[in-house]
């Protein structure tokens, strides 16, 4: 039975759950392109392309791709290359390859299962080999195969040399990266002056060289000891090291992909590095990045050692203990992002911000934003981001002005566009911290954003940024599994050696990452600048919402892992989580999405309880002092601090909200239409354990409301009245106010040539507090209507807006089309 119909067969067998994971980690039916899957064989014929393979290897880790990549070996040694197999064709990694295999039938070219496990002599080693074997059945890189053996698929037999950790061969490197100058240098290093008149008898030679692993292991027995010592560090691979040995032959620090180097004048500064890379064993391949050929490592290696692939990462050891409390701290740290993402969200209530038309929110905007809820500016852009992709927030287009009169096909103005909460905000608005802080997390974790890092400095950073950073998720959860690796009472410190532990390790979880890896003069393994300044991003952003505290997962940032291992990615721009009622527990109100994916739903259930273990329930009561102010302790009930907020400023944060109640204050909320009755009942009940107010609030009230509304602005074009003729004198005399062109004309009466609400604002920044009157002589509030925007959060079920729906027929979610699958006749 050829691999094709056994792996249809075993498709089969599975039920709706399992047949939707395996199709959602090989991100069907979009990696196909939307074409039509109609039944499992046609389903098995795509899971064995290579595109659909290296979806699933991405899913992996290191120690699955060590043990694939044993697996191909002893099938290399047993049954000798596959077709297509040649080394130099390939890319740096294998996960990276894109172009089609030659085809290979995976079922003659089976391996002994006993042999594999042959490797591993430990019974908890075995056991564990086992596991990850059963694991990789169940995701279909290892196939359905005789009992007692083991089946890999195509393009594992195709690129058995590169998953092993070796690079491109010497010929292929050699012709990339030099011209004829450089070539006939490295020869003369190996055989002398003269060896080679041209380039193609030089590289001849080189290659010839290479090709003998005797005289390649004579050659390095030769080698200072500092290059041995680096050939040490890149013979098991991955076969890059960063170094300065070379420059662009055309200058600059710009290097394309068919750029030419020169060695640099004086060496790279490392007497081991020079050595290897005079004599052709080090080629480069970047700016600052070199790699050693294939032969070179194929010689080195010792062939006669059974393989030994690690099926458990290698521990962080740049630790330190952690202090008492940390866990309160990450709860703290959560607790002010839930109240400080609110606060953002109210200021954008209260005046929603334009779009620009190139994109993103005007910095004076998030500024005012940022300004109105006492957040930094860098903080109030991700709450910014995070509420329109967890669907709180979102764009509306304005209605377009009214053409002019009197034109033949007049040309409609484009609509502005502006940025208002969603129809989902009130509901979120109302609910407790833990109930306001799902979402927000559920969306930090799966948007392809590091959304606090602006890679380009000279560009100034926006909100409402359209994410399309690849590697930000599989950064993100490659740390968050790291992180989880730690030991119980111990976090990562924050030195650069922590850093690249962390992201070494990240790497191990998803080995995607090992892509921008390289070791360094030591033989570490560290990333680029811009990798390392993304990771330090992403730890900034946990630890602002209370996911990492003193470089440990808190309780949250477990259950936000969990998620992440579930898959929750696989869905974005829909966010699993993000749609729950804010204001459930347990696995009530998690939504229709989440009812067929229990995986998903057990993860959204575990981050909610997470969340309301470490988030108390909110302080319905303040506690009022002689000096105006009022403190809550913790994060205030929704009710509660609107009261506050109405009548008094925020003054300072953290494990208590303070605001300072002065008299402008008060007359703001006057303004908004309580009365100082109204004031002093609410306050009096908010008041902790029913203390009464103190005298001097109770007087700054009482005063403040004696003076305000003295004068009235009536509606019409318009005027201005009050009792007190003096002030209506003061009035008609202030400086401020000339641009109202003020007019007296009665003892107790002004006109003013501005409309009712330009006047009430001129008069207000002018220190006084005036109230709208009607025509019947009741006072007026003006309140703006509550505009809200239409939420663009997609279902789990609804295709991906970047790409379109799909074609007639085709299913838009893997959920969908596991079940055709199923329901059609074998």
């Amino acid at each position: 039975m050829n691999a094709r119909t056994a792996l249809a067969k075993w498709l089969g067998t599975l039920d709706s759950e399992r047949l939707t994971a395996l199709l959602e980690e090989r991100d069907l039916p979009l990696a196909a392109e939307h074409r039509r899957v109609t039944t499992l064989p046609e389903l098995a014929q795509h899971l064995l392309t290579d595109e659909s393979v290296v979806h699933g290897l991405m899913a992996g880790t290191a120690g699955e791709l060590a043990l694939l990549a044993s697996i191909a070996a002893l099938a290399l040694e047993r049954h000798g290359p596959a077709a297509g197999g040649d080394a130099e064709g390939g890319p740096r990694y294998p996960w990276q390859q894109h172009r089609p295999v030659a085809p290979v039938e995976p079922a003659d070219r089976l391996v002994a299962e006993r042999d594999v496990l042959a490797w591993f002599e430990a019974r908890e080693k075995r056991q564990r080999a086992e596991h990850t074997l059963t694991r990789l059945r169940e995701r279909a890189l290892l196939l359905p195969a005789p009992k007692g053996k083991l089946a890999l698929p195509p393009l594992l037999h195709v690129r058995a040399a590169g998953f092993d950790g070796y690079g491109r061969t010497a010929d292929r490197l050699l012709t990339s990266a030099y011209n004829a100058p450089e070539v006939k240098g490295i020869a003369a290093n190996l055989f002398g002056e003269g060896a080679a008149r041209t380039r193609d008898q030089a590289q001849e030679l080189i290659t010839a060289l290479f090709a003998d692993p005797a005289r390649v292991r004579a050659l390095v027995a030769d080698a200072p000891a500092r290059a041995r010592e680096l050939l040490d560090h890149l013979v098991p691979g991955p076969p890059l090291l960063r170094t300065h040995c070379f420059v662009s032959r055309y200058g600059g620090q710009y290097a394309g992909p068919d750029s030419k180097y020169v060695f640099r004048d004086g060496g790279s500064g490392d007497e081991g590095t020079d050595w290897l890379a005079a004599r052709g064993l080090l080629i480069p391949v970047g700016l600052d990045l070199v790699e050693l050929p294939y032969e070179v490592a194929r010689a080195l290696r010792d062939e006669g050692t059974a393989p030994g692939p690690r099926l458990e990462p290698e521990p962080l050891t740049v630790t330190a203990p952690l202090p008492s409390g940390w866990e309160g701290e990450g709860g703290t740290a959560a607790a002010a992002a839930a109240w400080r993402a609110e606060l953002v969200l109210r200021a954008l209530a209260a005046q929603p911000v334009a779009i620009r038309k190139a994109g993103g929110i005007a910095v004076r905007d998030t500024r005012r934003l940022a300004k109105a809820a006492g957040a930094d500016e860098t903080d109030t852009r991700l709450w910014l981001d995070l509420a329109v992709n967890a669907g709180l927030a979102a764009p509306q287009d304005d209605e377009p002005a009214p053409a002019p009169r009197g034109r033949r096909n007049p040309k409609a103005p484009k609509p502005s566009a502006r940025l208002l909460p969603s129809d989902r905000y009130d509901a979120w608005a109302a609910a407790p911290p833990a109930g306001k802080l799902l979402p927000l997390l559920a969306a930090w974790a799966v948007v392809p954003e590091v959304l606090s890092h602006w890679p380009d400095p000279d560009e100034t950073p926006v909100a409402l940024i359209s994410p399309s950073d690849e590697d930000a998720v599989t950064l993100r959860t490659g740390v968050l599994r790291a992180l989880a690796t730690l030991p119980d009472g111990q976090g990562l410190t924050g030195e650069a050696r922590g850093y690249a532990e962390l992201l070494v390790l990240a790497a191990w979880f998803r080995p995607a990452l090992r892509a921008h890896l390289a070791g360094d003069d030591t033989g570490t393994l560290t990333g680029g600048d811009e990798l390392l300044d993304r990771l330090a991003a992403t730890l900034e952003e946990a630890a602002l919402l209370g996911v990492v505290a003193h470089g440990a997962l808190t309780p949250v940032g477990r259950a936000l892992c969990r998620l992440l291992e579930a898959g929750a990615a696989h869905h974005y721009p829909a966010v699993p989580g993000a749609g729950a009622d804010p204001a459930a527990r347990g696995s009530e109100g998690l939504g229709e999405d989440l009812t067929h994916r229990p995986a998903l739903a057990q993860a959204v259930t575990a981050l909610r309880e997470a969340l309301h273990a470490a988030l108390p329930e909110p302080s319905v009561t303040a506690r009022f002092q002689s000096d105006l102010t009022a403190t809550v302790t913790g994060a205030p009930a929704p009710a509660l601090a609107d009261l506050l907020s109405s009548v008094g400023d925020i003054e300072s944060e953290g494990h208590a909200v303070v605001w300072r109640i002065t008299a402008a204050s008060v007359r703001r909320a006057l303004d908004a239409g309580w009365s100082a009755d109204e004031l002093l009942d609410r306050l009096t009940a908010a008041s902790e354990r029913g203390t009464p107010l103190p005298q001097p609030l109770a007087y700054t009230i009482k005063d403040t409301a004696r003076t305000h509304g003295q004068l009235k602005v009536v509606r019409s074009a318009c005027c201005i009245r009050s009792d007190d003729t003096a002030l209506i004198a003061e009035v008609a005399q202030a400086r401020g106010l000339t641009k109202l062109r003020l007019r007296r004309i009665a003892p107790t009466v002004l006109i003013s040539t501005a409309p009712p609400e330009e006047t009430l604002t001129v008069l207000r920044a002018a220190g006084y507090a005036p109230t709208q009157e009607a025509e019947t002589g009741t006072t007026v509030i003006d309140r703006a209507p509550a505009e809200r925007a239409r939420s663009l959060l997609p279902s789990l079920d609804q295709a991906h807006p970047l790409y379109g729906e799909p074609a007639r027929g085709v299913p838009a979610s893997a959920r969908t089309l596991a079940a055709q699958l199923l329901k059609t006749p074998r």
